[in-house]
């Protein structure tokens, strides 16, 4: 059975960590290994990869078999890519100073495209938290009007209300004003009566 290029478990539950090992087919997954070429942790976002790429390629030249996981590990890295550049040398497709500017030119734009995906990342993580804090924000500001409101009403409830007895002299001070208003307007025809009857005595007397 051919060498396989496969993932060993470490780590947590639900927080994984796998070593990428050289095995014999027939061994188990986690049991022993040939060599170790790298490392693969799935938890973050983008993964973190760490591999001897030189490692990698030398054992794809040597027949090593990767499983589905590891094949995408190695694509990702570019591993196959270089495998295929140099078996096209070795047909005399090209030259190795050409296989070598196929690989830095591909190196290149997957290094801009991972860099953008992580900035593009951080800045999603900034925006997520804004909006929790603004979202907090809002909440413990509803929280205090309505606090301020409750204080405000216990304090009005809490004010002392005025006596009977001074309600009731208030109510007669307001009655008895009018009346001691408008009493000299009664009085008003008596005090002009006098006049009335000088008048009707000159009227007699002529």
């Amino acid at each position: 059975m051919p060498t396989k290029m496969r993932l060993q478990r470490f780590g947590k539950k639900r927080k994984p960590f796998y070593h990428i090992v050289i095995a014999d087919g027939r061994a188990p997954r986690d049991g022993k290994f040939i060599e170790k070429i790298g490392t693969y942790n799935p938890v973050h976002n983008p993964a973190v990869i760490e591999l001897d790429f030189d490692k990698a390629v030398q054992w794809l030249n040597n027949g090593a078999q990767p499983t589905d996981t590891v094949r995408a590990i190695l694509s990702y890295k570019g591993v196959l890519y270089k495998h295929h550049l140099l078996r096209g040398v070795a047909k005399g497709a090209l030259t190795e100073a050409e296989a070598e500017a196929k690989f830095q030119t591909w190196l290149t734009e997957k290094e801009a495209k991972i860099d953008a995906k992580r900035k593009g990342l951080e800045e999603k993580n900034r925006n997520e938290r804004k909006e929790i804090l603004d979202a907090e924000t809002k909440v413990k500001e509803a929280r205090e009007a309505t606090l301020a409101k409750k204080r405000a009403a216990e304090i009005e409830a809490a004010k002392p209300a005025k006596p009977v007895e001074e309600a009731k002299e208030e109510v007669e001070e307001t009655a008895e004003t009018p009346a001691a208003e408008t009493a000299p307007v009664a009085e008003k025809p008596a005090e002009e009566a006098p006049a009335a009857e000088e008048s009707k005595k000159e009227t007699e007397e002529k």
